[in-house]
Formats: C-alpha cells, structure tokens, sequence
C-alpha cells in the first residue's frame, strides 16, 4: 500500500508512517504539475491544502482513499470522489481551542490598537515629554457586542470564550435568510450593531464574498473584522478601501483569499492603520498540531481497518 503526503510542510511536525504501509512517500511540498507524477500507483494521499479536481484524479485509478489534514475540504472535488467512490475524510474540531483563543487576543490587540502602539514606543516614547503616549483610544472589551458567523465547533468555543470576558455574544444566520432559527438573528441585523464581527463559516458559493463594500458599510464606523476562516469569504479589496476610507475601523486575517499571497497583496499595505496578518498559523498552537497529527493518523488507521473515521464522502 502506497501513502503519498503532499504537503507535509504545512505541519510543524512530522507525521508518523503507519507499521502497516509497504510505502511511505512524505513530501514537503508539491507543485501542481508534480502532483499526477507523485500520486502514481498511490491508495491514498493525505493533502492540506493541495488541490485535488477531477480532471486530476481521474488519471488515477488506484486511488482509493483521501485523508485531508484539516477540517475545510473545499480543496477536493467532492462531487467526483462520490461518484467514484473515491473515500474522502477530514480532521473536524482539532484547532477550536487554538483559533478560539487567537481570536480573542485578535480582538484585544484591535480594541487596544496594539500594532500602533508598538510601534509608537519605539519611534516616539524615547523623545515623549511625558511618562505616557497618547494615539488611537483604546476600548473595553467587556460589554462589546461580539456577532459570530458561524456556530460550527470555532464559532461555538469563541462564544464562550467571549462570553467569560463580559462580552455580549449574537450568532447570525444565513446571509439572506428569511426564517430566522431560535438563538440566531438576521445577519444584516448582526452587521449593523456589532462592535466585532467575526467569520467562522465555510466556503461555499453562497458565502463567498459574503463581506463585501455593501456589507462592510452596514457595520458601525468603529467595528471591527476577524476572519479565521476562509479568505474568500471578504471582498479583499473593498476591505482594504474600507480600512483606508474609514468605513471600519480595523481587521484582524489569519487567511487571504490566495496563500502565500503576493507582496503586493493590498492588504499588506503597511500603511493601513489597525490592520493584523498573520500567516495562517491561528491553528498551529501545541495542542491543535498534536490533535490534528493524532486525527491524521486515526483517519489512516480507521481506513486500513475498514473503519472509516470522519467521513465526508
């Protein structure tokens, strides 16, 4: 039996080959004209963020198995494993406890502008006249209302995370929706009075872009926008006129539309005030590595034995 990683990088730490492969083919990284070639002859190939379509996976008929290490599967092509059979699992809840808490301190260091005033008590605190630097006010927490889109297993452990901070917490419904479930509101409601609103929804065509200028103007002048989800889920370049207008007053990304993303990536103008990026690493904290390594290695071994484990298709 052939298992092919192809992109082990992505994990600060290797994954261990089961005692039962014959062979063990684990990859850094993988280009898309590599893919074909080093998925010959494979039964199953374990991706994070690789893409695998069909006119790919339809030259590989020895494929029986994907093993995706992560919880978002908008990689694969789904349709086309079902209706080849192709088994497709993925990692669920591994990271909720590590995004989670990166939220919240996104929203600590927006609500107390960190990022200028790090860089103020470099360039200016040693000529100040005074003990202390005045810029941007700095806001509570408590009492901000926090809406989430999104009550998946992240969405749901930012709750109450939240929740134990004082924070007032609103989860949105499906943008568009006209039947409101119990314990949602109207998304465009959500939009409208939230201090921070934060995404943990998938992608799908009916998200994509979901915030864009019409949405972000709904927001408050001083509201604030997360996402750890999924890039694609904001217009990128009506969040950054919307930072540089004024329209908002301030992001937080843990993902881009497109990673690595250029370095002219609009949204890594350093001259945007009160925006964070982080390179897709809200999920990398000890215990979301060592959960999703472990659920990597069930998936594999529930395959191997007959047991499929965290199906998706």
């Amino acid at each position: 039996m052939k298992i092919v990683t192809l992109d082990g990088d992505t994990l600060p730490q290797p994954l261990n080959k089961p005692c039962w492969c014959k062979e063990w083919d684990y990859r850094g990284s993988t280009s898309k004209n590599e893919v074909a070639a080093a998925l010959n002859k494979a039964e199953i190939v374990i991706t994070n963020k690789v893409e695998l379509r069909e006119n790919l996976l339809r030259d590989l008929p020895e494929l029986r198995f994907i093993c995706v290490a992560a919880t978002g599967f908008d990689c694969i092509d789904i349709e086309y494993c079902r209706r080849r059979g192709i088994v497709v699992s993925n990692v669920p809840g591994y990271s909720a406890n590590s995004v989670a808490e990166g939220v919240i301190a996104f929203i600590f260091a927006l609500r107390r502008h960190l990022k200028d005033y790090l860089h103020a008590a470099n360039d200016e605190w040693p000529d100040s006249q005074h003990f202390c630097l005045h810029h941007a006010p700095i806001s509570d927490v408590r009492d901000a209302t926090l809406g989430i889109v999104g009550r998946g297993d992240i969405g749901s452990h930012v709750a109450r995370l939240a929740k134990a901070i004082g924070m007032n917490v609103v989860f949105a419904e499906h943008k568009g929706a006209h039947d409101i479930r119990s314990g949602y509101a109207p998304f465009e409601e959500v939009i409208s009075r939230s201090d921070i609103i934060t995404l943990h929804c998938p992608l799908s065509e009916s998200t994509r872009e979901m915030i864009d200028m019409a949405a972000l103007k709904q927001m408050k002048p001083g509201a604030l926008l997360i996402n750890t989800a999924r890039g694609l889920l904001i217009n990128e370049a009506d969040l950054a006129n919307a930072l540089r207008t004024g329209i908002i007053s301030g992001a937080a990304l843990d993902v881009l539309a497109t990673e690595p993303p250029a370095a002219s990536h609009p949204l890594l103008d350093p001259t945007l005030k009160n925006l964070l990026v982080t390179p897709h690493i809200a999920w990398a904290s000890h215990s979301g590595v060592t959960n999703l390594i472990k659920a990597v290695e069930y998936n594999l071994t529930g395959y191997y034995s007959g047991q499929i484990k965290n199906r998706v298709v």
